[in-house]
């Protein structure tokens, strides 16, 4: 009888598997604090208050563009909310990506070494927010993983900007 049995240590991955994120595109990305925890600051009168920590946040999230100029990244809306930051931005054609549209599926994802993508971009700000936030609160830490949507089209970029412009309004505290 053969035994079947599932790898508890490997998580299938949410990315779609079909796409190569390092290829022009704009991404909707959200992150979280670890166990959701408010370490951003808070809302008040339907926006956000930043924190020391929500403020590294916000400068490491600007300066994620100054420091990429290879890449060819555009910041689109995001918002610093008391739990996570919810961000657009468009990676656009760079001497690292060749394919650059959705109709263009063929390549698949690799695993392995990742670098000028999505994922690069998104390590390379948590850990300069981790680093610089644990001088303040040795008990910052990320959520290990985060969101990503590819956006497709006119009307989901529209949708995603207006409700990360809306989200401090719609914020319940948990």
């Amino acid at each position: 009888m053969k035994r079947l049995y599932k790898n508890k240590y490997r998580v299938d991955t949410f990315r779609w598997k079909n796409w190569n994120y390092a290829w022009c595109a704009d991404y909707f990305v959200t992150v979280l604090t670890h166990d959701k925890q408010c370490f951003f600051g808070e809302i008040s009168e339907n926006k956000a208050q930043l924190s020391k920590i929500g403020e590294i946040v916000k400068t490491e999230w600007e300066k994620t563009f100054e420091m990429r100029p290879d890449m060819n990244l555009t910041m689109g809306e995001y918002v610093i909310m008391p739990n996570h930051i919810h961000v657009i931005i468009r990676i656009g054609k760079n001497e690292f990506n060749s394919k650059n549209s959705l109709n263009d599926v063929n390549v698949k994802n690799q695993f392995g070494p990742q670098s000028k993508n999505l994922g690069s971009i998104m390590r390379g700000f948590k850990s300069s927010v981790t680093m610089k936030s644990r001088i303040l609160n040795p008990d910052f830490k990320w959520k290990t993983r985060f969101h990503d949507h590819i956006i497709r089209n006119n009307w989901a970029f529209y949708n995603i900007e207006k409700y990360i412009r809306e989200n401090p309004e719609k914020w319940v505290d948990e």
